[in-house]
């Protein structure tokens, strides 16, 4: 030990703690012998504690050329050297180091997180075996040990490594945080979750198990208690970016969007290259239908990273909602040429494909999809959109296997499976199977989703005594003058998508598919002038309100095709409109579809919807909500003006087609062209469930369907008025 006069007493002070003044001392003593090697040594330290690390390389860069023996000084050295990022000049430092003392098991330590920077994962594992070799009760080699060898993927060996610290009596809150890491890396979480809990048990305010148990407990579907762990992670390390971005995925899970956006938001301010944090909010604006603002977060998301394979195809999903099919295959594309395993990318691409007519691509890649992942019972529902079953085909036999273990699969999988095997028994003639799988299928969906059925009617009832024939006369024709719009509706599956196709065929004409733009411009008026919403907007806006209406409503329209003469807009909720779309619109031309009632309600009864329908998930419910859409149209009939609106009933238009055709395009003031007669042949992306049927020739199979199902479909009978085997009555 030097005895230089004021080094002894630095040395007392700096093992005290008390930086600062121990400094004063090493400087005063190197005041009086500026080559004194240990006072340069240590106050070399004192500089790497204070994170001032280029101060620390100067001063320990001249105790190592003056005493080229002290291994403590290389491993101190090439500490500040990482300090800084340059860990590949810290290397040969602690090399230097253990060639001195190759019994130093900090300097083998700190060599393996310099390897772990520089990616050198082999060499780094060899070093923290080193380290634990010369130490055997060294904590956290046995952690940087179990972190090297689970981002090698050996999680196993990591678990290992860790219960080889435990039984060296190497326990620590950051041990069992990290096994806790590898069993959820490994898909055990009640594991993973019990080494979280004791992390917290030795020391609750480690912010990092509070994030990493939110993470576990999200997997177990835990996501309240989820929460609760991630927002006390953030009470510990507010500025933890990461456990932002959970709990933004925790809420969003928990439909609590503003939220969960708010979080997204916070950690990037934090961390504005968090790609994970655009990607996430760019799913929360997408489910909010803000497609654009989703778009910008997922590129944003790939300019950090581009081989991001979920942004990639998070970015497909986006495009394809904005109806760019195209553009959105070439992400699916780019997703799956960088993780060739990714199930869900898959299936969106098949829809995508679909989408675009390319009907037999669409069911090879729902095929890889289901290889990869055939217990995926929402897989084989989207495959029975694309495809005719037989009576041998293998997926046929995979999914009667997977209802043998029905009560083993979840609510949302076992909906699935009974839609799929709904559509594949009606395949193959198995009418009373198909039906019994359609109502288990129906019966649990109804009990997934929350539908108030009295407030729906009343709406429509409201909407009838809003639009009286007095508000429809007040101001006749002094909307906006365009005629470019033109609204198609109708229940679903009475034949909307087959009229939109037909005319989209005309070279004049764009078909836009169901659009939400013109409801979505009324709420913008609404908002903007504080007047009351719809229905009851109706007997107080004025003539200048229903022109910007419809001139917002036309510039939105216009967007998505500046040349052409007419815009179909199928949105099916449109029949709700019908009054505000003539006030607003008086030029727009309106085609209302019809289709045999019980026919109508059952092949909406065979259809998974989703949230969006949620009336037709229960005979009774289907029957009542067709009534009262019926009588709504009824009412629009009788107080729109001639010419306005033309009613197409879908059998006619497929037994007597070039008379229904040319009454379609006549009422839209077109002029006859025979690409309408081949509209299968239409190249034109179409999303709706009847994607399929539309690329066919006209054909008449769905007329009468729904005589095979006889007496099954009494509940929807009686609601309709139509008796069993007779004739429908007229409703």
């Amino acid at each position: 030990m030097s005895s230089a006069p004021a080094f002894e007493a630095g040395l007392l002070l700096h093992r005290q703690g008390r930086l600062r003044e121990a400094a004063q001392f090493y400087q005063a003593n190197l005041k009086r012998d500026g080559k004194h090697v240990a006072s340069l040594h240590y106050l070399g330290v004192i500089f790497v504690q204070q994170r001032q690390f280029a101060c620390a390389i100067r001063l320990l860069r001249d105790a190592v050329s003056l005493d080229s023996g002290r291994a403590e000084a290389y491993n101190d050295l090439a500490v500040a050297l990482a300090g800084l990022g340059r860990y590949d000049e810290a290397v040969p430092q602690y090399e230097r180091a253990l060639a001195i003392n190759p019994r130093f098991a900090e300097a083998h330590n700190n060599l393996g997180l310099a390897l772990v920077a520089t990616r050198r994962l082999d060499q780094a594992i060899t070093a923290f075996e080193r380290a634990i070799a010369f130490k055997s009760d060294h904590p956290d080699a046995y952690n940087n040990l179990a972190h090297a060898l689970t981002l090698l993927g050996r999680h196993e060996d990591a678990i290992a490594a860790l219960h080889r610290a435990l039984a060296a009596g190497a326990e620590s809150a950051q041990m069992h945080n990290a096994l806790g890491t590898a069993f959820a890396a490994l898909n055990r979480h009640p594991q993973a979750l019990i080494h979280y809990l004791k992390a917290l048990a030795g020391l609750p305010d480690f912010a990092e198990p509070h994030n990493n148990l939110g993470n576990t407990l999200m997997a177990l579907e835990r996501r309240d208690e989820a929460v609760a762990h991630y927002r006390r992670a953030l009470d510990i390390r507010p500025g933890f970016a990461q456990a932002h971005n959970n709990l933004g995925i925790a809420l969003a899970g928990l439909k609590r969007f503003d939220e969960a956006m708010m979080h997204y938001h916070q950690a990037l301010a934090i961390k504005p290259d968090l790609a994970d944090a655009h990607n996430n909010l760019g799913i929360v604006l997408a489910t909010l239908r803000r497609h654009d603002e989703a778009m910008a977060h997922y590129r944003k998301a790939l300019t950090i990273n581009p081989d991001f394979a979920d942004a990639h195809g998070r970015l497909g999903n986006t495009l394809a909602a904005l109806n760019c099919h195209e553009a959105a295959i070439e992400s699916y594309e780019r997703a799956l040429a960088i993780a060739p395993d990714k199930v869900d990318v898959y299936a969106n691409y098949a829809n995508a494909l679909r989408a675009l007519g390319r009907l037999e691509e669409s069911r090879r890649t729902l095929e890889r999809a289901i290889e990869l992942a055939p217990t995926r019972t929402d897989l084989y529902r989207s495959l029975a959109a694309s495809t005719r079953f037989t009576v041998d085909d293998p997926h046929l036999a995979a999914m009667n296997a997977l209802a043998a273990g029905l009560v083993s699969l979840s609510e949302d999988a076992r909906v699935d499976l009974h839609f799929a095997l709904g559509k594949a028994f009606a395949d193959v003639g198995r009418h009373d199977d198909a039906f019994d799988h359609l109502l288990e299928g129906n019966t649990l969906k109804r009990g997934l989703i929350s539908y108030d059925e009295s407030e729906t009617l009343l709406l429509f009832r409201r909407i009838a005594a809003a639009f009286t024939p007095m508000v429809m006369q007040r101001n006749p024709g002094r909307g906006h003058s365009s005629s470019v719009p033109v609204f198609i509706f109708g229940m679903p599956r009475s034949g909307t998508t087959l009229v939109e196709q037909i005319l989209a065929s005309h070279p004049k004409v764009f078909g836009a598919g169901e659009l939400m733009e013109f409801r979505q411009a009324a709420i913008q008026i609404e908002r903007q002038d504080g007047i009351l919403p719809f229905p009851d907007s109706a007997a107080s806006m004025t003539e200048q309100q229903f022109s910007r209406l419809g001139a917002h409503y036309v510039d939105r329209l216009r967007a998505l095709a500046p040349t052409a003469e007419r815009i179909t807009d199928k949105g099916l909720a449109n029949f709700c409109l019908a009054g505000l779309i003539h006030l607003a619109l008086p030029n727009a031309r309106m085609i209302h579809i019809r289709r045999d009632p019980v026919d109508t309600c059952l092949s909406c009864f065979s259809k998974l919807f989703g949230d969006d329908l949620p009336y037709s998930y229960d005979l009774v419910e289907l029957g009542r909500y067709y009534r009262a859409y019926d009588a709504l149209m009824t009412h629009w009939h009788s107080v729109l003006p001639d010419g306005v609106m033309i009613e197409v009933q879908y059998e006619e238009l497929v037994t007597d087609f070039e008379r229904q055709a040319h009454r379609l395009l006549a009422h839209c003031g077109l002029e006859w062209d025979d690409r309408c007669r081949a509209f299968y042949e239409t190249q034109r992306p179409v999303q709706t469930a009847s994607a399929s049927e539309v690329r066919q020739p006209i054909y008449h199979s769905s007329i009468g369907r729904w005589r095979r199902y006889g007496h099954m479909l009494n509940p929807l009978l009686r609601e309709l008025g139509v008796e069993w085997r007779g004739l429908p009555l007229d409703l």
